[in-house]
């Protein structure tokens, strides 16, 4: 090996690992900011929870909060983490639900942004634009089916209740299995909250915690995505292109677990839609892929529930094992019967062609699914 290769070697091994403490550094920052949003929403709301949330009450209302407040993040873990920590502060779990639903829903904007590339050429269009709103379709299918099963029955709330039930004991809701992580947020928050307290009258400074965390999950997400998407991409790329044409059951894990790799479904799903849209793949051999990305990002919410402590936390770790049963339990009803199956490949099939003929079809698509239906439903719920 010539000096010259050892140096760029040499530069490349200290760049990982730079890359790999920055990622670090990020997922600490992430779990700070869990804790610092459920105590400021602690701080700030005190008994007057149930009075904040009465917004929240219909489960309507609750998804479309999630579905604006992703589309506009464009991040459906930032938005769950932020749901974690609501509810580690004293949202409902049953408040909750909806929301993480919307998140999934709201995620998918992305992929259609993605699509615009191939804008030029109507026939690359509508194959990418297909293959962008399956992920929406099959999202929207699946929170068409579960919402009102979870309105009659409280499938996911009884599902995730019974995984999180041999943590709690019968009077103390606490996690003593998670309470590792509290030494190290802990310090942290009670730096943050005592000036903020010194600062602000009454519960001003709990509004500014939770915005100060707020912030804090955005900025650390966005971070962890760019540094893994820099350390696995050669990786993600190779498993990408093993995963698909092995079979369904294949391309959902290997879906699953790049998408752990890159903190990201929209990631994971955006890479496909220039492959779709070039005519290297078809929607078909990707909607396993796509459905194995959903469940990939329930990643993020667990880590941010470790970051919870005290009366709520295991209302904290129940919430993110909704989100996971959600999408675990959609996948396997949804792609496991074969009519369903084939109802979100129709209409994405349909809307790309649609989407070709006229590109008003995308923006009027976008303002019907993630505005005017969501507001119209919720303005006559109430």
């Amino acid at each position: 090996m010539t000096p010259h290769a050892t140096a760029v070697e040499a530069t490349q091994s200290s760049s990982n690992w730079f890359r790999w403490t920055k990622l670090a550094v990020m997922l600490y920052l992430l779990l700070v900011a869990v804790a610092m949003v459920g105590s400021g929403f602690k701080w700030a709301v005190g008994d007057e929870a149930k009075t904040l949330f009465a917004f929240a009450s219909h489960p309507v209302a609750g998804l479309m909060i999630g579905i604006v407040a992703t589309a506009l993040i464009q991040s459906s873990s930032t938005v769950t983490s932020i749901i974690v920590g609501l509810v580690a502060g004293g949202l409902p779990v049953e408040a909750a639900i909806p929301m993480v639903m919307g998140a999934n829903v709201g995620t998918s904007v992305t992929n259609t942004i993605v699509s615009l590339g191939h804008a030029r050429c109507k026939v690359e269009f509508s194959r990418a634009f297909s293959c962008a709103t399956v992920h929406d379709f099959f999202n929207l299918f699946a929170v068409a089916i579960f919402l009102p099963l979870e309105m009659a029955f409280g499938i996911l709330n009884k599902i995730s209740g019974w995984l999180v039930s041999p943590l709690a004991q019968a009077n103390d809701m606490s996690i003593k299995g998670l309470n590792f992580i509290k030494p190290l947020t802990k310090p942290v928050v009670n730096a943050v909250q005592s000036p903020l307290d010194a600062i602000f009258p009454g519960n001003i400074g709990g509004f500014v915690m939770i915005a100060m965390g707020i912030v804090t999950i955005v900025v650390a997400i966005t971070v962890m995505g760019r540094v893994m998407k820099k350390l696995m991409v050669g990786r993600a790329k190779d498993m990408l292109k093993n995963a698909i044409g092995r079979g369904p059951l294949h391309g959902i894990f290997s879906g699953s677990i790049v998408t752990v790799l890159v903190q990201s479904s929209s990631t994971t799903t955006s890479l496909m839609v220039p492959l779709v849209g070039s005519g290297v793949l078809k929607v078909r051999d990707i909607y396993p892929f796509t459905l194995g990305a959903n469940i990939g990002t329930c990643i993020t919410a667990l880590l941010a529930a470790t970051a919870v402590t005290g009366e709520f936390a295991v209302f904290a770790l129940q919430i993110a094992l909704v989100h996971l049963s959600f999408n675990i339990l959609a996948t396997a009803l949804i792609f496991g019967v074969p009519f369903l199956r084939e109802l979100p490949l129709k209409g994405a099939d349909l809307l790309g062609k649609m989407a070709a003929k006229s590109k008003m079809a995308v923006l009027v698509y976008i303002s019907l699914v993630f505005v005017v239906i969501p507001g119209s439903i919720v303005f006559l719920s109430q």
